[in-house]
């Protein structure tokens, strides 16, 4: 019954955690299609904070039930393929996250919130900050969810 709890609460981290990825992404084209720093700024405040919420205490729940699921079952971790390497993905995605998207989502939130009227807005600055976060914000996410069709599939793979 403990792993079938464990294992539920690692599944439910994973939707929430994924979730609020992909709904930042959203969130984040519907603020761009206003043409207004204000909603951009208060958009991205709203990315940043989700992140806190959601993103960060997924990861630890995510990371702690699965490690926890696994010994339950007495699965050795690092040498089953499809968890060595979901967890080789996630840290890719965590490490691009920290490195690259939460600094960029910083500076996009701080540029919009400059105070600055639409003609006075960097919009060129705008948009290179943006494109940066879209094609990170993609790695970040979608090396996690390679990590969820590895689990999900469980394929043969080496692990170490």
């Amino acid at each position: 019954m403990a792993y079938l709890v464990l294992k539920l609460v690692h599944v439910i981290a994973v939707v929430l955690f994924l979730g609020n990825i992909i709904t930042g992404l959203f969130w984040k084209s519907h603020a761009q299609r206003s043409k207004n720093p204000a909603v951009i700024a208060h958009t991205f405040q709203g990315i940043i904070r989700a992140d806190r919420w959601f993103t960060v205490p997924g990861v630890i729940v995510i990371v702690t039930a699965g490690i926890f699921t696994a010994v339950l079952e007495n699965i050795p971790i690092l040498r089953t393929g499809w968890i060595f390497w979901s967890i080789a993905l996630f840290l890719v995605s965590g490490v691009v996250f920290w490195m690259r998207v939460a600094p960029l989502q910083l500076r996009i939130a701080a540029l919009a919130g400059s105070g600055r009227s639409e003609e006075q807005f960097d919009w060129p600055r705008y948009h290179s900050l943006a494109r940066a976060w879209e094609i990170w914000g993609l790695a970040a996410l979608l090396t996690p969810l390679a990590a969820v069709v590895l689990m999900v599939l469980k394929p043969e793979l080496s692990g170490v």
